[in-house]
């Protein structure tokens, strides 16, 4: 039985995060002053527990010094990209994430619900 695709990206995510967290020497207390996200909604994070919204991802890229998008391309949630560089994200994902008129809940669920239509893209 092979595991959802979202939900082993969101373990991805997690590792990740901690990984990062790890290097910038930051404990998860530390992190959490730093976003104002608490200790244990991020350690939930980091074991790919729970779905951030798009505001704690950019508060924890911000916090570990990192552009949103790297971390996001980084976990296979978009395609590898420059800072600021959307010409390469797929055209569908572009209007979900620039449309000024959906909230940040309505943005996750749409791009889930995307890419569980969409084949999953993969990094060399």
């Amino acid at each position: 039985m092979t595991e959802d695709p979202w939900k082993e990206q969101l373990r991805l995510l997690g590792e990740f995060i901690r990984a990062q967290r790890g290097m910038a020497r930051l404990s998860l207390r530390q992190l959490g002053e730093l976003t104002g996200v608490s200790n244990a909604y991020l350690s939930q994070l980091e074991r790919g527990l729970h779905e951030p919204s798009l505001s704690i991802l950019k508060s924890i890229s911000d916090a570990l010094g990192m552009p949103l998008e790297s971390l996001l391309a980084q976990t296979g949630m978009l395609p590898d990209v420059a800072p600021g560089d959307t010409a390469v994200i797929p055209d569908t994902e572009t209007a979900i994430l620039q449309d000024p008129q959906l909230s940040e809940p309505q943005r996750v669920a749409l791009l889930s619900v995307y890419r569980s239509f969409v084949p999953a893209r993969r990094r060399g």
